[in-house]
């Protein structure tokens, strides 16, 4: 696990890199706060006395996302090359494949080095923001704490869901289990449990994860209510709500934005070109 000063250097490097690109940078803190000390997932370069580049691994399932960067003074010196060939190495070492580059869509520092090296861009994600809306309680969903006996339909909405293959989607369960900071939860409709939900609470803070409807109860707005039901609990704790959304998932997109979200920054998810 990082330290608390190695914690607060990244955040402080975040701060000035954002700053000078008015970006957004998706480092995932809510997984930086509990990192497994025995897995090699970030990697620091340090000059003049200072953390002065940073990259993080995320596993995410079937994928691992890199997000990285460098002060802006320290740029162009082959700092961030450096760190990223680390990462890709202990991705190598650990049988990973599937690696996807995360940038803020508004990076030209970023871009630059993308185009550089030949990375293809994949698909964009908006992060989304509630804002203050009137949402109704819907008494008929019913949002509950996760039981032993729900891990099998916990994996089957990753499967269903998100495109798991079944042997990683038992391992990400577990690993997200591990996390300190969050909270599972099923999604029960007259008495049939059909989904599940995700809550990472820090920093006043609530961000959500996993959200996800098994396939033969969605058109029936219960995503919907689970949503407004979870969003209004979420609410009472004067914390602000956050989540992610793939852009080309128009569906969610309607969901999302109805129930009083709106995006406040773009990322882009960049993949190496095979070499011929």
């Amino acid at each position: 696990m990082l330290s608390d000063q190695v914690l607060n250097q990244i955040k402080e490097l975040q701060e000035i890199c954002e700053k000078e690109e008015q970006i957004s940078l998706k480092l995932n803190w809510d997984v930086l706060r509990t990192r497994n000390a025995q897995e090699k997932r970030d990697f620091l370069h340090e000059q003049d006395g200072k953390l002065v580049g940073f990259l993080g691994v995320y596993w995410f399932g079937t994928k691992i996302e890199i997000c990285g960067m460098v002060h802006p003074k320290y740029r162009r010196k082959g700092i961030f090359s450096i760190l990223l060939q680390e990462a890709l190495t202990e991705c190598n070492k650990e049988g990973f494949s599937n690696i996807l580059l995360n940038a803020p869509a508004a990076s030209i520092s970023a871009k630059h080095f993308l185009n550089k090296n030949q990375y293809t861009y994949g698909f964009s994600e908006y992060q989304m923001k509630f804002k203050e809306t009137s949402l109704s309680f819907s008494p008929d969903v019913v949002i509950r704490k996760t039981r032993k006996e729900d891990q099998q339909l916990e994996v089957e909405l990753d499967v269903q869901c998100f495109n798991f293959e079944r042997e990683d989607a038992i391992d990400f369960n577990k690993r997200i289990k591990e996390e300190e900071t969050r909270s599972f939860y099923m999604i029960d409709y007259v008495g049939q449990t059909v989904g599940k939900i995700t809550i990472d609470n820090s920093n006043e803070e609530s961000w959500i994860y996993g959200f996800a409807i098994l396939p033969d109860h969605q058109g029936r707005g219960i995503g919907r209510k689970a949503l407004m039901n979870t969003v209004l609990k979420e609410q009472e704790k004067g914390y602000r709500i956050f989540l992610d959304v793939e852009t080309s998932n128009q569906n969610a997109l309607k969901l999302y934005t109805d129930c009083g979200f709106v995006s406040y920054s773009v990322q882009d998810y960049y993949e190496k070109l095979q070499e011929k």
